[in-house]
């Protein structure tokens, strides 16, 4: 029923509007929107069978709750979500600063209007937006910022004393009342402060300054913290995390599929002549990875995390990279390469905290590590680990790669000039083993076959993969990556390789 014309308590009451809870509003619409088999949660990916579960029980049940995971876990996009889950509009008295419902006023203003207008007293239609609200908790948050205290001012225009309830400034959470009020990083709020949350959590109702009055909230309250939180900078109080009715764990993807999507998702891929969908899906695979290695690697502090939004600044950095070259060469489009990779090492380095082995080895080389081990994983997947035969060392199982790597013998190099042209980047490319084409058209089913482009760029990625795998040596430098022979590169300086010429390839 459309009650969006009723402008009055009397019109309200007549029209039969129900009188509902925060809760059970939000109960009542979950309900709707399951039986509807609609999106409750859109947006967020590989939480379907272990998050989103848990806390449709919470919401269900009519519990306040805690998120609790590591950073990059989409915390705080689950609880700005919720607002979806309230009634598009609901009245209240015009003007009130608290919400209040028209059948049940709280604060004494409204009280007062009700008594002196009776059905006539005018009201309003908020949108559920306006209903919603967080505070990001930090030591300096005091009592007043959340609850309210009295305001002088208010006391003075409208010449009452201090102990009149139309002298309270109310703060946050009241005037969140018949909402969702949320507290990202609870355990950064401090013990006194998180003390008075108490009564608001078990009997719902709001003290100022120790007045005899009661103002019993309808209110959501949701929270967000961080394990790493409760050591490092402060604690939730035991009386605290009792009064919080779930506490729902969240977690990194599990699959890497699910880590892949949520990049497509999040990371700004489209430019302006490039879209989403150049993008070959095993360089998704290799960025996804990179924060796979990430989450199980020594050198990294696990107790930290590894957000999400690694893969997403990888992702990003690596189109810029690849945008950058074609703008300084002149080209309209562009296509990624594995050299574009080296563009994610800034965006690896300022996400990850090491631990004292980690520090030893530096951000940078650690980042490299990651990077290596990423590409070496998932060319795993797409082709037959070379391996050395057990009766020969010298020799490796598949004969496409031995060729390959026999290539290099003889003091043969492939240069790949890093910005240089799509043309020179091929022509370098068709210097490269001939066996080596043959081995990608063979396994690496996800190229097409005539697309020269692509073809060379699966080349770079094999190279780069051998090296990962210590077949062959590798030298970068500012504008170049040379592959040469590993066991002539340890007894061999390259000085000459070292100062070829881009001209070389033109």
């Amino acid at each position: 029923m459309d009650f969006s014309k009723t402008n009055t308590i009397g019109k309200l009451k007549s029209a039969k509007f129900p009188h509902k809870s925060v809760k059970d509003e939000m109960r009542f619409n979950l309900l709707q929107l399951m039986d509807k088999s609609d999106e409750i949660f859109p947006g967020i990916i590989g939480y379907d069978r272990t998050v989103l579960p848990e806390l449709q029980n919470a919401i269900l049940s009519r519990h306040d709750f805690i998120l609790l995971g590591l950073r990059g876990q989409a915390k705080t996009r689950i609880l700005r979500s919720l607002v979806n889950l309230l009634d598009e509009y609901i009245p209240i008295i015009e003007d009130c600063e608290i919400n209040d419902h028209p059948y049940q006023p709280l604060c004494r203003t409204c009280r007062d209007k009700v008594a002196r207008l009776g059905d006539d007293t005018p009201i309003q239609w908020i949108h559920r937006d306006q209903r919603f609200n967080e505070k990001l908790a930090t030591p300096d948050v005091s009592i007043t910022d959340l609850f309210g205290d009295i305001d002088p001012i208010k006391a003075a225009n409208k010449r009452i004393h201090f102990a009149h309830e139309e002298a309270i400034h109310f703060g946050i959470i009241p005037r969140t009342n018949r909402g969702i009020f949320v507290i990202n990083e609870l355990p950064d709020l401090q013990p006194r402060i998180q003390v008075g949350l108490l009564n608001i959590l078990e009997e719902k109702d709001l003290q100022i300054r120790g007045f005899p009055i009661r103002i019993p909230l309808d209110i959501l309250i949701a929270f967000s913290a961080n394990p790493e939180d409760y050591t490092n900078r402060g604690s939730i109080i035991t009386p605290l995390k009792d009064r919080i009715d779930s506490q729902i764990i969240t977690h990194y993807p599990l699959k890497l599929e699910e880590g892949i999507e949520i990049t497509r998702q999040e990371a700004w891929e489209n430019r302006d002549s490039f879209s989403s969908e150049q993008i070959p899906y095993y360089f998704r695979e290799i960025v996804e990875q990179i924060a796979i290695e990430a989450r199980e690697s020594e050198l990294i502090d696990q107790k930290s995390g590894v957000s999400a939004r690694l893969p997403i600044s990888c992702m990003e950095n690596l189109i810029s990279n690849a945008e950058r070259r074609a703008r300084i060469n002149g080209e309209e489009n562009f296509v990624l390469r594995i050299s574009d990779f080296q563009a994610v090492i800034p965006a690896i380095s300022g996400k990850i905290e090491l631990v004292y082995e980690g520090e030893q080895e530096g951000v940078g080389n650690v980042a490299r590590i990651l990077l290596g081990k990423a590409i070496k994983k998932v060319f795993e997947k797409y082709f037959p680990a070379p391996k050395a035969d057990r009766k020969n060392k010298n020799s490796i199982t598949d004969p496409l790669i031995e060729k390959t790597v026999s290539w290099f013998a003889g003091n043969k190099v492939v240069i790949i000039p890093s910005g240089a042209s799509n043309k020179i980047f091929l022509r370098a490319m068709k210097n490269s083993p001939p066996a080596l084409e043959e081995f990608i058209q063979k396994y690496f089913s996800v190229i097409g076959t005539k697309d020269e482009m692509q073809t060379a760029v699966a080349k770079e990625f094999v190279l780069e993969a051998l090296h990962q795998l210590s077949f062959l040596s590798k030298y970068e430098t500012h504008d170049q990556i040379s592959y040469k022979d590993l066991v002539e590169s340890i007894f061999n300086s390259l000085p000459e390789d070292e100062d070829r010429d881009l001209n070389y390839f033109a």
